[in-house]
């Protein structure tokens, strides 16, 4: 892999990831993405002065949805790094003796699900924190209460934090997918996918009717003595936890594989998907010892299970579209039966994927089953074709609504937004805090809105009367009201807030500020090249803008002319130490980044997103990470927030 195809990766499996952790729409398998990082972290290894800040290999975790009020972690919540092999597991083995001589191993499933940290103070439910980036995540208080695994009590006073898995059973997941299909629904792609979905809902009521089950794994923030991990899990259970079904505690290597083999054997009749099993020191002592990587801690780690290949035929290939517009190929096959479960689909994630691997209608394949509901297709077996094989083209408009569609190589995304796969989504985005922020709009009242046939579109919410509202379940005037209210306030707004609320791809609330700031008004007029002229714009942002331009120009003029639409003052610079220079912000900022970036351009700065030989200073907040490093190696200026500020006040 050379520098190029790195870089590539880096952004291939940061698209995977989003989609994974934010968007709850899986666009790759875990064996995919697990293959690609692999190479990524070789090449990383072997090259450690080019690692890109914003490798995955450098994050925990995914992104902070919107919908949710963001919390802290008490203590922050790691992944786990991925081994494969019992060499792995020999080599993880040989970096801990190390700096140990002896350890004990403690060993239990690896549930597949949604991670989630929990908190309780003189013996009540405080709160409950997804994971998120691993520091923050989402509060999701309210829907954990509704786990019945959860105890909203326990007979323990002093703080501590406890933090597990939630997994739904597969027979229960079945059923939810049937009923989602019965009502129009999309399907959950697997049961991580569905408990994630779950504990996303806005409404508790839906939760609390998903069987959810919250299996803990370690604790966080505590204050007590025991010595090791397994006594502490112990404790754990005792106060009305639920209990793995297997765990293995040894100090010899060969009893670890034996129990891993063994849930490799029986993992289907275990009612819970699994994806591996968990290995950690039970002594609680090495810890701190052992320490941490950027991402992992040392002194665990995650032996996935190997994957159940098989051989079928592809029938057809059909095009779904997903709610962010994106257009999945999936393939349908011949049935067959792996390990007791038949298998009629399988995802081909996206349509480079197909030319890359060859894939024809009627070609005999190898499809592969590690946990997915839906398998993927790994191998072609080009010397059994037969002639009757037929191409797949890549599809120009959208199977759904027959749009144009923006074809980016490895993306092909419906850009209409009116298309009745992606509008819901997109009402939902335009809405939202860092959008429209149209207050009282949430997730689940615009889904029974579209379901009534009252919204069809972004421009149908400023045609909505009270009579539209009174009557729909949980609608009383004061509500309704209020709702019309805030809609009404909303068509008042600065020009980059209306951009960014109309979910174009590649154009966020920077994006969105630059166009605002460059064009004014003319944002959807200007050409190619001179979007190509911004400072930061590349070809994706300029192709992704000119073709929704074209797909919803009409719309845009229409909602443009129903809004009083603020252009963009000239922001005032003050001489300063900082005018004309780059700076970069890294860590935990006591303001957003938006507030700190705005207040050093009135300085006459220039933020920028990473560090380079360009960069004049770097200004960091709390665990600022690799940025820091970098800038210290380049010999860059280096101040704190707090200097910043003091600095110019």
């Amino acid at each position: 892999m050379n520098l190029n195809e790195y870089e590539k990766n880096v952004d291939l499996l940061n698209r995977w990831a989003r989609a994974y952790y934010t968007l709850d729409n899986p666009i790759a398998s875990d064996e995919e993405y697990d293959m690609l990082y692999e190479k990524v972290v070789e090449f990383e290894k072997e090259n450690p002065d080019r690692i890109n800040p914003n490798s995955p290999t450098r994050r925990v975790g995914g992104v902070v949805l919107e919908g949710f009020s963001k919390a802290k972690h008490l203590k922050k919540m790691w992944s786990m790094e991925d081994i494969f092999s019992g060499s792995e597991l020999d080599d993880w083995i040989k970096r801990i003796k190390k700096t140990i001589d002896t350890f004990t191993f403690y060993c239990e499933p690896k549930f597949d699900g949604a991670s989630l940290d929990l908190t309780y103070e003189n013996g009540k439910l405080k709160q409950a924190i997804t994971r998120g980036d691993g520091e923050i995540g989402e509060d999701i208080t309210q829907n954990a209460k509704t786990i019945g695994s959860i105890p909203l009590e326990i007979d323990y006073k002093e703080l501590i934090g406890i933090s597990g898995e939630v997994v739904i059973k597969k027979s229960d997941f079945v059923l939810i997918n049937k009923e989602r299909e019965k009502e129009g629904k999309a399907l959950f792609a697997n049961p991580r996918n569905a408990a994630a979905g779950s504990l996303r809902q806005l409404d508790t009521k839906i939760t609390a009717k998903r069987k959810l089950m919250f299996y803990p794994w370690g604790i966080g923030q505590n204050s007590l003595k025991y010595n090791l991990l397994s006594d502490i899990m112990d404790f754990i259970y005792k106060l009305g936890f639920l209990k793995p079904p297997y765990r293995k505690i040894t100090n010899q290597r060969d009893e670890v594989i034996a129990f891993y083999e063994k849930l490799t054997k029986i993992r289907d009749d275990i009612p819970m998907m699994l994806d591996g099993m968990a290995i950690k020191v039970d002594e609680l002592i090495y810890e701190e010892e052992l320490g941490y990587t950027v991402k992992y801690p040392k002194w665990m780690v995650a032996f996935k299970f190997p994957a159940v290949e098989k051989v079928t035929k592809i029938k057809d290939i059909i095009v779904q579209v997903g709610r962010t517009g994106v257009l999945t190929p999936v393939a349908i096959l011949v049935p067959v039966n792996i390990d007791g479960a038949i298998i009629e689909r399988a995802t081909l994630h996206n349509f480079d994927e197909i030319q890359r691997k060859d894939i024809e209608i009627n070609d005999a394949v190898i499809i592969i089953r590690s946990g997915d509901v839906i398998p993927k297709v790994t191998k072609v077996l080009i010397d059994r074709r037969d002639g009757t094989q037929r191409k797949i083209p890549r599809p120009t408009v959208c199977p759904v609504c027959g749009s144009e569609v923006l074809d980016e190589g490895i993306l092909i995304k419906c850009q209409n937004l009116s298309c009745s796969a992606r509008v819901v989504n997109s009402i939902i985005h335009y809405a939202s805090r860092k959008c429209m922020n149209i207050d009282g709009l949430g997730d689940k009242i615009v889904e029974l809105l579209y379901e009534k046939k009252i919204l069809k579109g972004i421009e149908d919410l400023y045609k909505l009367k009270l009579s539209d509202l009174l009557g729909l379940e949980g609608f009383k005037e004061k509500k309704s009201k209020n709702l019309i209210d805030s809609i009404e306030k909303s068509k008042t707004v600065q020009l980059h807030k209306f951009i960014n609320a109309l979910g174009i791809e590649h154009i966020g609330e920077v994006a969105a500020i630059k166009l605002a700031d460059n064009f004014k008004e003319n944002w959807f007029n200007i050409s190619y090249e001179k979007i190509m002229e911004v400072d930061g714009f590349g070809e994706e942002i300029a192709k992704s803008l000119e073709e929704f331009v074209r797909v919803n120009r009409d719309k845009i003029l229409n909602l443009m002319k129903i809004l009083n639409i603020l252009m963009p003052e000239k922001i005032v610079t003050i001489d300063s130490i900082f005018t004309g220079k780059t700076i970069v912000l890294t860590g935990t900022m006591s303001q957003s980044r938006s507030e700190i970036t705005q207040f050093l351009q009135h300085y006459g700065a220039k933020v920028t997103k990473s560090v380079s030989k360009k960069t004049d200073f770097l200004v960091y907040g709390k665990e600022p990470g690799s940025n820091l490093e970098k800038a210290k190696k380049l010999g860059v200026a280096v101040m704190s927030e707090e200097e910043i500020f003091s600095a110019l006040r």
